[in-house]
């Protein structure tokens, strides 16, 4: 491995508000914002190179060929050991929650149940409800992981409201950063067997699990076989602007995989399939740097809380560069995000948001500086009355 400087120090404040993009054009300049799942820092130059070689040719049309699934294959033999990977059960899509959208239009009717595992990522619910599909929660036991009893019941009411249930798996999870263990995932997919729910895995965050935990992609466990996971670089290399995305299909879905319409296919920017291939093939020191980086400002995060905030209650988690903070001690109310960016001008995501479990709560992005995640928690603390 090439030794690379720690990507989160790369930038100052001035340069980031610049930036022309959510994280950057939301809240006033008064604000510091650590919401979205944007991280400041500058792309691995292998990216930038092959952005940069593809507008010097004026190769921009439209996106073609298997060279994404391909890296996809590579990177995950080499990081987790899964050789069961086929190039040819994939699809392109434009980005993980249109494959998602895609997916549940081809094994899921239009009255049939999702279950999802709260408190999950946001969209979950709103992209569901819209379609008019019923949203089924089944929350996560106290220690932020899976329960497996209440998936079991609630997959056996998911299965009487339709013939087709899906269960929408994050993994890893979001907004805990828990990575589900070979046995939990081997776990839902026999019950997911037994109640007759397809089971469909974000593994958007799959790539900033550092060495010390395991990733397992769910199609790698048996009983999987009728599953999909939905794949993009675009988290682990800030890459949310440029859009690309794989489906996988286990080896029994390639024939619901072969009915997502052609269009659908084309609709990845070019520029993002050569950037999240070049992302995959050539940036994994890059991305090492970045989770030795991540791994250093969860350190630092829960020594700021244990000096400045000792009732907010903060487990790290092993993957992602979100953080979840229990606010509840407190005394803020459900939405504790609400009151830090009133008092404290400092923006994260709100608790709520992410379903049953998440009031109280509220989501810490540390993809950034040691300098702004020590302000940011200067403010937090700044927000609550004295005494």
């Amino acid at each position: 491995m090439t030794a690379q400087a720690n990507p989160l120090r790369q930038l100052s404040l001035n340069r980031l508000r610049a930036r022309t993009s959510e994280k950057w054009r939301t809240y006033p300049d008064d604000v510091l914002p650590m919401f979205v799942a944007e991280m400041d820092v500058l792309l691995a130059e292998p990216i930038v190179e092959a952005i940069t070689e593809a507008v010097r040719r004026g190769d921009t049309g439209y996106p073609a060929g298997t060279a994404y699934g391909e890296a996809y294959g590579v990177f995950a033999a080499a990081r987790w050991g899964w050789d069961g990977f086929a190039v040819e059960r994939t699809s392109l899509v434009a980005d993980v929650m249109e494959g998602i959208l895609e997916v549940l239009d081809v094994v899921c009717g239009p009255t049939d149940a999702v279950v999802v595992n709260s408190p999950v990522y946001m969209p979950f619910y709103d992209f569901v409800k819209h379609t008019g599909r019923p949203l089924l929660e089944a929350p996560l036991n106290a220690a932020g992981r899976l329960d497996l009893d209440v998936l079991d019941e609630v997959f056996g009411r998911a299965a009487a409201c339709g013939p087709r249930p899906v269960h929408l798996l994050c993994s890893p999870h979001n907004p805990t950063g828990v990575v589900h263990t070979a046995e939990e995932l081997a776990a839902v997919a026999a019950l997911a067997g037994r109640h007759g729910v397809r089971v469909v895995a974000d593994e958007i965050h799959a790539p900033l699990v550092p060495a010390g935990a395991r990733f397992v992609p769910y199609l790698a466990v048996p009983g999987t076989e009728n599953a999909f996971a939905v794949f993009s670089a675009s988290k682990g290399w800030n890459l949310a602007g440029i859009k690309a995305a794989l489906v996988v299909a286990g080896p029994a879905a390639t024939a619901d995989l072969a009915r997502v319409p052609w269009w659908v296919k084309e609709s990845p920017s070019h520029l993002g399939v050569l950037a999240h291939t070049a992302a995959l093939r050539d940036g994994g020191d890059w991305l090492d740097s970045l989770l030795a980086g991540i791994d250093e400002n969860r350190r630092l995060l829960a020594g700021l809380l244990a000096e400045h905030l000792p009732q907010v209650r903060y487990r790290p988690g092993e993957a992602t560069y979100l953080a979840w903070l229990d606010c509840r001690e407190l005394g803020l109310g459900d939405d504790p995000a609400a009151i830090f960016l009133d008092r404290g001008r400092v923006a994260l995501s709100s608790g709520p948001a992410f379903g049953t479990g998440g009031a109280g709560h509220a989501r810490f992005n540390l993809g950034t500086s040691p300098e702004l995640i020590t302000e940011g928690v200067r403010r937090m603390a700044a927000a609550l009355p004295p005494g």
